[in-house]
C-alpha cells in the first residue's frame, strides 16, 4: 500500500492542524492506521492509531488535544490536533499495519508515508 501524508506547516502555539493521509494500493478497510512522529535529535515515537473499525488509541502526550479518524471509503486517514504545542513540533508519519490488532510501536507497521513537517511556533 502507498501512502501519502499531507497537510503539515507552521503554526502558532495553541492553534490548529489538521493532517491528511491517502492510502492506495491494497483494501484500505483491512489496515490498522495510525499516526508517529519524529522530531530533531529524536526517535519516532508513537502519537494515535485507528483500527480497522474506527476505534482509536492515543500517546498520553496527545490525548485530549489530538483526534484521529478514518474513511473507508475515500481511504483516508485523518489527524486533527488542537491545542498544539511547541513540543508537537516534528515529522508526523501515517503507517499502515495489516492487522487486527492496534500496535503503539513503530516495528508494528507494515508501510509509511514520507512525512510531513509540523512546526508549531511559541
Amino acid at each position: 500500500v502507498q501512502l501519502q501524508a499531507s497537510g503539515g506547516g507552521l503554526v502558532q502555539a495553541g492553534g490548529s492542524l489538521r493532517l491528511s493521509c491517502a492510502a492506495s494500493g491494497r483494501p484500505f478497510s483491512s489496515f490498522v492506521m495510525g499516526w508517529f512522529r519524529q522530531a530533531p535529535g529524536k526517535e519516532r515515537e508513537f502519537v494515535a492509531a485507528t483500527s480497522r473499525n474506527g476505534g482509536s488509541t492515543y500517546s498520553d502526550s496527545v490525548k485530549g488535544r489530538f483526534t484521529i479518524s478514518r474513511d473507508n471509503v475515500k481511504n483516508m486517514v485523518y489527524l486533527q490536533m488542537n491545542s498544539l504545542k511547541p513540543e508537537d513540533t516534528a515529522v508526523y508519519y501515517c503507517a499502515a499495519r495489516h492487522s487486527i490488532a492496534v500496535a503503539v510501536i513503530t516495528t508494528g507497521y507494515d508501510y509509511w508515508g514520507q512525512g510531513t513537517l509540523v512546526t508549531v511556533s511559541s
